[in-house]
């Protein structure tokens, strides 16, 4: 039977309620396997498991339950493990990694921030900023439009004006509320939001971040910007060399981005 793996904790971390219950249908019960100081919180794998909605939350239900209690390094979802003796070896192999990322992040949660741009707030920015393309654009408007070479050079230049907006609010968000974070970790310029900033916030700081959060909106009204947290710190867990031999993903996805939705 194969081992489906939730996260890692220290061997002291306090046990989880008995009838805890994890991914698959019926719910598989959720164990701790201990090697010395460190613990996985595993469970067996269900065949067949697909990051549905259910078992995305059920992976993510079994980690708040553990991190309200105390440190957690969380497995991405689908993270499944040959046997328990492959977890045991692993966890024997990577003491010191897993200790000092337990240590980093206890009392820590992380914040994920996007942003976008409100389009017709970032339009009427970027023209009230611009005297060039405000006499430009009345220039075409008295013209009955202007001509289409006018046209073009005016979309070609409110483009460029809102791709340089773009790269100026990107810095902002992170100017913002990196102060009151202990770490960051950027996302991919692909995910489509022109920020997408995962933040590691000490919980004695919450009420810091939440309120730069509230001046990042307020002094940027041309943004849509999303927050969701608290979250397990996945964008923080940093697995080294050899974590590809605890858990081989067996499917897309994070419960992270579950709660983020």
């Amino acid at each position: 039977m194969s081992t489906y793996v939730y996260g890692i904790t220290a061997s002291s971390h306090p046990a989880l309620p008995e009838d805890m219950g994890g991914v698959g249908d019926p719910a598989r019960p959720v164990r701790v396997l201990t090697q010395g100081r460190i613990a996985a919180l595993v469970s067996d794998a269900p065949e067949g498991l697909r990051p549905k909605r259910r078992e995305l939350l059920a992976h993510s239900n079994v980690l708040a339950e553990a991190g309200a209690a105390g440190c957690v390094l969380p497995m991405r979802f689908g993270s499944v493990s040959p046997d328990d003796e492959t977890v045991l070896s692993v966890l024997a192999e990577r003491a010191d990694h897993y200790a000092e990322r337990l240590a980093a992040l206890e009392g820590k949660d992380e914040y994920n921030v996007k942003a976008n741009h409100v389009e017709d707030a970032v339009l009427h920015r970027v023209l009230s900023e611009n005297p060039e393309l405000r006499a430009m654009t009345e220039a075409n408007r008295q013209a009955g439009g202007g001509s289409y070479d006018d046209r073009l050079r005016l979309g070609e230049m409110v483009a460029a004006a809102v791709k340089a907006q773009e790269a100026q609010d990107a810095t902002d968000v992170r100017h913002t509320l990196e102060p009151a974070a202990a770490d960051i970790s950027v996302g991919p310029d692909s995910s489509g939001w022109l920020a997408n900033v995962s933040f590691l916030v000490a919980r004695d700081g919450a009420d810091a971040f939440l309120a730069a959060v509230g001046q990042l909106r307020k002094g940027h009204p041309h943004l849509e910007v999303r927050l969701n947290g608290p979250l397990p710190p996945y964008s923080f867990v940093e697995p080294g060399p050899g974590d590809s031999g605890l858990a081989e993903t067996a499917g897309s996805g994070t419960a992270g981005e579950v709660a983020r939705e």
